[in-house]
């Protein structure tokens, strides 16, 4: 079960939406910032480890993110034009 959110600083339930999500945008980059004191929990590791043994076992040839890139805007252009 989640554990019970804490209640939020003084004057942020005054906020809008929009700055609401920036101050929780801004504190995440805060926490970003130093992305060796995020934990990583082992149940991520292990699936990181079985997906990265899977794309290596699979033997499909693998594009860079250039080539998918490309394929992607091909196939956009193509379905735009047929309308």
């Amino acid at each position: 079960m989640p554990q019970p959110s804490a209640n939020p600083p003084p004057g942020f339930d005054d906020l809008t939406v929009d700055e609401r999500i920036d101050y929780v945008g801004a504190l995440w980059d805060r926490i970003a910032a130093d992305p060796e004191s995020v934990p990583v929990p082992e149940w991520h590791r292990e699936i990181l480890e079985e997906r990265l043994a899977s794309a290596t076992a699979d033997g499909d040839e693998t594009l860079d993110w250039a080539a998918v890139r490309e394929e992607l805007l091909k196939e956009f252009r193509r379905s735009t034009s047929d309308r």
